[in-house]
């Protein structure tokens, strides 16, 4: 049988490492608007994210929403939208991210108080079904298309 790596190569998956943390979250790196940034991998999370610390490190154009945000541990946050910005992750890229911008502090203070380190934000199940996301956890891999 032909090795996944190689099958998803030829189905012109790409392949991108991440990480797993201390507190077994998915860890990568990703850069929004070519800024880089830490975001976790939540195949749970329905949309893509950053907190509203980083709107300017993200030149994000924030918008008023009415959505409120719900997460593990919170419900009825506030949210601001951003549209149309460029999101890439390794060598794969979408040029129409939708980002929900809202205070991610909860999810960073949990992960500071297990000695984790922040993160700008989280990439959600928008992100991995627009890229047909593999999660190759063994290997700990995640292969967009």
């Amino acid at each position: 049988m032909e090795d996944l790596q190689q099958l998803l190569k030829k189905n012109k998956y790409k392949k991108i490492k991440f990480r797993i943390t201390k507190t077994r979250h998915l860890l990568l790196k990703a850069k929004i608007n070519g800024i880089s940034g830490t975001f976790i991998l939540d195949t749970g999370a329905s949309n893509s994210c950053v907190g509203f610390e980083c709107v300017g490190l993200f030149s994000l154009d924030a918008k008023k929403s009415r959505t409120k945000a719900a997460g593990a541990g919170a419900t009825g946050m506030t949210t601001q939208v951003s549209k149309n910005n460029t999101l890439q992750i390794g060598s794969w890229k979408s040029a129409e991210l939708h980002l929900v911008i809202f205070d991610l502090s909860h999810v960073n203070e949990a992960l500071i108080q297990h000695k984790a380190k922040p993160v700008n934000g989280i990439i959600g199940a928008d992100i991995l079904m627009e890229g047909k996301a593999i999660v190759d956890y063994e290997n700990c891999c995640l292969y967009l298309r």
